[in-house]
């Protein structure tokens, strides 16, 4: 048996796991229950050294694969989850080879999509998570990744502020192209489209989604959304010479789309009477890396501009308080220690795993805003956080979704790849 780990120290627990039996028939106390989508593969979760870790069983030269991808994939910071290692050459007590395994760590607050489409009724709610895709496809592409088996069940969703973030979870099919044809990306969306299509059709006939839902107007919109931001990315545009406003305006869409334009090419048309711009470097994050920077938060993108604009606003509060400009730097420092540190460690420890702290902060301002326009007052902090957590948090599922009873979750193969594992 060989074990290729990325970090030795922080798991090295995984040495101690029954890696002679088939994931079914392990017994181990370290198995957890965990909210989890349908799989082709039988996943199993431990829980070690404080990490919760998906255990996925396949073929010994899938999983290679898929460990080596996750591990290129991160180093782009692409959304996917962390590769913590590969296990091939198993065998049990006979000698008999058992299949191969992939080890990533558990994305906290994430949620397969079975469970938001069943609890979160409305086009509203099928248009985020549907974005939430598009958005992660488009990554993808962009970084010359093709996913070969787009799917809802291959991918984990985040709260972000209204909004939603989708990772990738399976890459045992993904594959790096550099450069990346348009043959290659038109066939990966297409791919996406009937899978989606096939995997909304199975939730209704089995009565999870409401019976109006069309499967194939659900597939649509990606390939609309996937098109129209892969257009607003990529496209190039010419300007006059005296229109260089316009260079402004198209990486404030950028921004709002929640992409930089870290690069731009211009060339000369027609000598110098126009300017052809095309963006040649785009990667989602302009508001959580300002964040971070800021702060050293780490979030979602649209959970970052919120904080931003909080922390905007209290800026602006204390230099009329103050009478003087406070620079970006000391503004960023005293809003993290009076308003978002003190938010946090506030919540009742029962609630922690309701929501994760960003996203809780957020639905926080949103609860005080109402709570101001119904009193037609501003609401004092203290008495808006009190209420958020009863009226607002103490009602939420628990959504970090360790299972604790510690019974093991009944998985079976779906598939003869599984089986033949």
């Amino acid at each position: 048996m060989q074990v290729q780990l990325a970090g030795v120290r922080e798991y090295a627990d995984l040495f101690e796991l029954p890696w002679g039996r088939p994931l079914l028939e392990w017994q181990d106390p370290h198995l957890v229950r965990m909210v989890r989508g349908p799989s082709q593969h039988v996943v199993r979760f431990v829980e070690l050294g404080g990490h919760v870790l998906a255990v996925k069983e396949t073929r010994d030269d899938r999983a290679r694969h898929e460990y080596q991808m996750l591990r290129t994939i991160a180093e782009t910071e692409l959304p996917a989850v962390e590769a913590v290692c590969v296990v091939t050459g198993r065998a049990d007590a006979d000698g008999a080879p058992i299949g191969g395994a992939v080890v990533t760590r558990y994305l906290d607050f994430s949620l397969p999509y079975t469970y938001l489409l069943a609890r979160e009724h409305g086009l509203e709610h099928q248009r985020r998570l549907i974005d939430a895709a598009a958005v992660l496809l488009v990554r993808l592409h962009l970084d010359g990744f093709i996913w070969g088996d787009c799917s809802l069940p291959n991918m984990l969703f985040r709260r972000d502020a209204g909004a939603l973030a989708a990772y990738l979870v399976d890459a045992e099919t993904t594959e790096h192209h550099n450069p990346l044809s348009g043959r290659l990306r038109t066939n990966d969306v297409e791919i996406a489209l009937e899978n989606i299509a096939g995997g909304v059709a199975d939730l209704v006939a089995a009565g999870r989604l409401p019976a109006g839902t069309d499967a194939v107007e659900f597939a649509e919109r990606l390939d609309r959304r996937y098109s129209e931001l892969w257009e607003e990315l990529t496209e190039e545009e010419e300007y006059a010479t005296d229109e260089l406003w316009r260079l402004d305006e198209r990486v404030g869409r950028l921004n709002r789309l929640g992409f930089d334009a870290g690069e731009l090419v211009v060339s000369s048309v027609d000598g110098n009477r126009r300017i052809r711009i095309r963006p040649s470097i785009v990667e989602e994050g302009h508001h959580a890396r300002k964040l971070a920077r800021l702060t050293g938060i780490e979030v979602q993108e649209n959970q970052a501009r919120r904080l931003l604009n909080d922390l905007n606003a209290f800026r602006a509060a204390e230099e009329r308080r103050l009478d003087r400009t406070l620079s970006e730097g000391v503004a960023a420092h005293r809003w993290l220690s009076e308003r978002f540190e003190p938010f946090v460690e506030a919540i009742p420890p029962e609630l922690r795993g309701r929501l994760e702290p960003a996203e809780a902060y957020h639905q926080y301002l949103d609860h005080r805003w109402f709570r101001s326009e119904q009193a037609g007052a501003d609401v004092p902090q203290a008495e808006a956080v009190a209420s958020f957590f009863d009226d607002v948090l103490r009602g939420r599922p628990d959504e970090r979704v360790v299972l604790p009873t510690g019974e093991v979750e009944a998985v079976r193969p779906t598939s003869p790849d599984v089986a033949n594992a």
